[in-house]
């Protein structure tokens, strides 16, 4: 009998890990995570860096298409980065700026881009100490602001729901076309089968 308490109290602790969602603290920690890799990203492309991942490759694009935008962030905000706390107010001003009319996932991107800039900005001026306070102020800022829009889409794992990946898509491009061909085929032997004599 004792082991079958056991193994009901160990079946009922699998499925509490299973069915739970994601705390705050767990998505705030990811959204810093993701911060930090991303700033990785960003000063190995400025030669700054040290050692890719969809969000990685949404902030790409997003700065492809709007270049000027996402370089001397700190000259364009009109701060110096030499203090972590003037970097920190800057960042969470813009964030606040970008999701005053609402939270979407290039919204979110867009956050990345700008925090990414940032911390280039801050190593090369020589102020490596402030990406922390940039990547402390994006914790701070989706702790906040994002965490329940976060947990209503079941965390970031919904960010690849929603990223095309452009580069992908010439290595299937032959597959969509057989797919398309097949449906139209299907269609026409349906339609000849059910034809009244």
């Amino acid at each position: 009998m004792d082991v079958l308490w056991r193994s009901k109290g160990f079946a009922a602790e699998v499925l509490d890990v299973f069915d739970r969602s994601l705390t705050d603290k767990e998505l705030v920690s990811q959204s810093k995570a993701l911060c930090k890799d991303y700033i990785v990203s960003r000063l190995n492309q400025n030669g700054l860096g040290w050692s890719k991942a969809e969000l990685n490759f949404s902030c790409d694009e997003l700065e492809c298409i709007q270049p000027s935008l996402y370089r001397n962030v700190a000259r364009q905000l009109n701060i110096s980065v030499a203090m972590a706390n003037m970097v920190s107010d800057a960042f969470i001003g813009v964030a606040t700026e970008i999701f005053s009319t609402g939270v979407t996932w290039g919204k979110i991107v867009a956050m990345y881009a700008v925090a990414g800039a940032l911390a280039v900005d801050c190593v090369r001026q020589g102020h490596v100490s402030n990406v922390h306070a940039i990547v402390d102020s994006l914790g701070q800022f989706v702790r906040k602001y994002l965490v329940h829009w976060l947990k209503r889409r079941g965390g970031w794992m919904e960010i690849n729901k929603c990223v095309v990946r452009k580069d992908l898509i010439p290595e299937n491009h032959w597959m969509y076309s057989v797919i398309d061909s097949l449906k139209y085929f299907l269609t026409s032997v349906y339609v000849y089968i059910m034809k009244e004599p």
